[in-house]
């Protein structure tokens, strides 16, 4: 008998689930329209959102510095020059240079800085530490105008005008405090059991938090070291100031010498923006695999 009722049941679990009845679908399906449509709106979506590259790539390719006005003359001159000019004619791998050593510098000590910050206001309770973060979050309410006069006076008295570290630090005072709020955030998603059990072992506080949490945080490390690169990357006004010898200029600041008063070489600074773009890609690329999980996981918890 109960030989019998097993093979019965077993029997009916393998049993196929029934089919839905014609016109209904099952809780998760889309119909044909419904699928058609998403796809429709993402290709809309991602054509929008390649158009301006695609245009910047096609102007410069234009010879003359007005084939912007009449864009449909440039497929009968498409050309190579721009690229040439700027690569051998201009300043581009001083610009190069300098953009590199002052984003991942910006990079380095920012997230370095934010790290600590985040996971000491994340893990520690001293006095002050909510009014801290958020004297953090006010520093970023003050435009840049306001901030030019004080920082180019204590840049002046500490002789770090027209040098790298100077610009830097710069750098750092924007970036570092929304990692910090961003590095926080994160540090509070990981489990304090891991530090507890980290201290059992016999670590120190910073042995924990190089050892067991920084590997835990790669992607919280990731946004803000791509926040951090991007901010110092393509930042004008500080840059603009700050730096007085034309060898040391970023991107940003390089790309001014195309336009005079009464003159701007359009194609040369379509062909230099195409170039500018390479190194910010080839960053995107390293970490773009963190960069949605640190984003999402980082605004669980104030």
């Amino acid at each position: 008998m109960s030989t019998t009722t097993v093979q019965k049941s077993a029997t009916a679990d393998q049993a196929p689930a029934p089919a839905a009845p014609g016109g209904t679908r099952r809780r998760g399906e889309r119909s044909l329209l419904g699928t058609l449509t998403s796809h429709g709106i993402l290709t809309v979506a991602s054509l929008i959102a390649l158009f301006p590259i695609a245009w910047l790539v096609f102007l410069s390719l234009g010879p003359d510095k007005d084939d912007y006005l009449h864009p449909e003359r440039i497929w009968s001159k498409m050309t190579f020059d721009n690229y040439s000019y700027v690569l051998q004619e201009t300043n581009f791998f001083d610009w190069l240079k300098s953009s590199l050593v002052v984003s991942l510098g910006t990079t380095f000590i920012g997230v370095l800085i934010a790290a600590t910050t985040g996971y000491a206001v994340s893990r520690m309770r001293f006095p002050g530490y909510k009014k801290f973060m958020w004297a953090l979050l006010v520093t970023q309410m003050f435009p840049v105008a306001v901030l030019m006069v004080p920082m180019y006076q204590i840049l002046s008295e500490l002789q770090l005008i027209d040098t790298y570290l100077g610009l830097i630090l710069v750098y750092c005072s924007t970036a570092v405090p929304y990692c910090a709020w961003l590095m926080k955030g994160y540090f509070d998603t990981i489990p304090f059991e891991i530090d507890e059990a980290g201290r059992v072992d016999g670590l120190s506080p910073f042995g924990t938090f190089l050892r067991l949490i920084l590997p835990l945080a790669r992607p919280g490390l990731a946004v803000a070291a791509f926040y951090s690169f991007i901010t110092a990357f393509g930042e004008v006004a500080f840059a603009t100031t700050f730096l007085l010898d034309d060898e040391k200029y970023t991107f940003a600041v390089g790309l001014q010498s195309f336009v005079s008063e009464h003159d701007a070489q359009r194609n040369l600074m379509a062909a230099t923006a195409v170039l500018i773009a390479i190194p910010v890609s080839a960053f995107f690329y390293l970490v773009q695999k963190n960069l949605v999980t640190g984003l999402t996981a980082g605004g669980t918890k104030g």
